[in-house]
């Protein structure tokens, strides 16, 4: 269903963007790198995340990692991972293809920084074999996702 969410998500958004089923896994940013021939920093990795009360989506450069500090600069607390039974729930996204897109449940998005070096980025797309190539600042805007700086 998650990949289904996501094609009618782009059919309805971006129909002229192709999500992209491979016969290899790009679940982890190291597989999605090598799959779709891409540096791994190029990867757009989705994390979902609890900040205070609030269940939010940070899309981050596959090199970077959340930095607890940088944070709670922007949050007012730190980040609190969610298990893979409440995200596939909250996002109706496996983890390997959690995205901004498709999503079950209506989330705030935030792009890091770390991802404004990239002209077009490859984020998963609802499972662990699919993923879309998108400019990067397309994607900020179709999922109105907001600038921060948390890596």
């Amino acid at each position: 269903m998650s990949l289904s969410s996501v094609r009618a998500w782009f059919a309805e958004h971006a129909p002229d963007l192709e999500v992209l089923v491979t016969a290899t896994s790009s679940a982890t940013v190291a597989e999605a790198a090598s799959t779709h021939n891409v540096e791994p920093g190029q990867i757009g990795k989705t994390i979902c995340v609890r900040a205070g009360d609030e269940v939010i989506l940070v899309v981050t450069s596959g090199a970077s990692r959340l930095d607890n500090k940088k944070f709670k600069n922007v949050f007012g607390t730190r980040p609190r991972m969610l298990g893979a039974e409440e995200v596939l729930a909250l996002t109706g996204h496996p983890v390997g293809g959690v995205c901004p897109f498709g999503l079950a449940t209506d989330l705030p998005v935030y792009c890091d920084v770390s991802l404004k070096q990239f002209g077009v980025v490859v984020p998963a797309a609802g499972a662990g074999n699919a993923a879309v190539k998108i400019p990067t600042s397309r994607m900020v805007q179709l999922t109105k996702a907001k600038w921060v700086e948390v890596c």
